[in-house]
Formats: structure tokens, C-alpha cells, sequence
């Protein structure tokens, strides 16, 4: 993965090239044109780098990945990548708060969040999830055990740091938790446009195999087997 700016121990002290001012510079869009389906079977790096090509309306120079994780997204890519995670054992590139970054208004050209897919689990799961899903924070009972509560302040947060017609893509999945089917993607959806979003597209992303709780045998709903990619653009239109 790229790294673009030099990490410092200290979260509120950065040396990174873009929290300086720089001249704007005309960038040449790349000749040719390749559609892009609206479902996707491979991998998400793959999927990621030709979103990448199909969506800017030139080629990004800075792109922040938000929840990177150990940086899955971006193995064998050449992007100029800056990661930024909650969890140090990750080592990213900032440690940070998604939804309070250091960063300076207009900045990014592309931001991608990844949120946790799935609520708490119990500590038969706990290891296993927690490393493939993130699950870094627990959510309480007063948020219903999900994650739907952060998404309205990490929106904002990326609506200011992304630049005007920048992109922000979204990795989500519907899931059923205490029986009941949590519609995920809807909850993102209407907490982007709040914030100022235009919501431009959706890719159905399969699955390999579903998500299943070993503690639920028998389930009277439908397997997840798939997730989304959405799309958004901070513009008042999608094309």
C-alpha cells in the first residue's frame, strides 16, 4: 500500500503533503471508455481499482481509506493510498477517529469506508470476527447492537474532507440480528444524502459462501450472500 505522507507518533501532529496548500493542476481524463456490471463475483480489490477507473471524473490523486484495516483492498496496488484505522495493531498510517479526522477541508478525491458487517458476536465467534470483520468497538443495547448510529458523523466527516465531485464508495451488508433484518445499506443511504451526498450507484457484490452463526442451526430468512458497493458523489448530480 502506498504511503504518501510520514506517520507520527502523535495523532495531532502530521506531516503529510496534502495539509499544506498546493496549486490546482488540469488533469487529462483517460482515453476509452469500459462498462462496469452491476454485479461483481471477484475479489474487492479488483472490483475497488476498476471503480476507481470508472467513476472519477479524473484520475484521483489522493485517496483516503477510512477503515483500512490490514489494507486487504490494497495489495499489489499502486494507488496513493493513505490508510487510516481506530486499531494501532493494524499499523496504519493514522490512528484516528473516522468521524473527527485532522484533516483539512477538500482534500481527498476519493474516501472508503468499510464498516464492521455484522453486530456483536459472542465469544465462541469473538477471534474469528473480529479479525476477518473489524469488530473493534461493541455496540450497546440503547443503539440496538449496531453500527447505524455511526454512520450520520463519519458522512459529514467525509462530505468535508472529500473535494467537490469527489467520490466516497461504501462497503455494506444487510444482516439479521435479533431476529430481525437490519437493512444496512437503506440506513447509510439516507445518512449520506443528509449529509449532502448524491447517491449514484450500487454494485451487488456475492459471497462466496454466508455469514452463519454456528449458535442458529435452523434460520427462516434468507442466507446473506452478497453485499454492496455503493456509490456516492458530493455533487448535486451522479454524471
Amino acid at each position: 500500500m502506498s504511503r504518501p505522507g510520514k506517520r507520527l507518533d502523535t495523532m495531532n501532529q502530521i506531516e503529510l503533503p496534502f495539509m499544506a496548500k498546493q496549486s490546482a493542476k488540469a488533469e487529462v481524463e483517460e482515453p476509452g471508455y469500459a462498462p462496469l456490471s452491476s454485479v461483481w463475483d471477484g475479489e474487492d480489490s479488483e472490483l475497488l481499482e476498476s471503480m476507481l477507473a470508472f467513476y472519477p471524473r479524473t484520475r484521483p490523486k489522493r485517496i483516503l481509506d477510512a477503515t483500512v484495516n490490514g489494507g486487504r483492498f490494497w495489495r499489489g496496488s499502486e494507488r496513493p493510498v493513505f490508510g487510516l484505522d481506530i486499531d494501532i495493531l493494524h499499523h496504519p498510517d493514522l490512528v484516528a477517529d473516522n468521524t473527527a479526522t485532522p484533516f483539512r477541508a477538500e482534500v481527498f478525491d476519493v474516501v472508503v469506508y468499510d464498516p464492521p458487517h455484522i453486530p456483536n458476536q459472542g465469544k465462541d465467534n469473538e477471534k474469528d470476527f473480529n479479525v476477518r470483520f473489524g469488530l473493534v468497538l461493541s455496540s450497546s443495547k440503547e443503539n440496538q447492537y449496531t453500527f447505524t448510529h455511526t454512520y450520520p458523523p463519519f458522512v459529514r466527516e467525509a462530505y468535508r474532507i472529500l473535494i467537490p465531485e469527489g467520490i466516497l464508495f461504501c462497503k455494506i451488508t444487510d444482516y439479521v440480528h435479533h431476529h430481525r433484518y437490519n437493512w444496512a445499506h437503506v440506513d447509510f443511504i439516507e445518512a449520506a444524502r443528509k449529509a449532502g451526498f448524491r447517491a449514484c450507484d450500487c454494485i451487488v457484490k456475492i459471497r462466496k459462501g454466508p455469514i452463519i452463526d454456528p449458535k442458529w442451526k435452523n434460520a427462516h430468512h434468507t442466507r446473506r450472500q452478497h453485499c454492496y458497493w455503493l456509490v456516492f458523489r458530493k455533487s448535486s448530480k451522479c454524471e
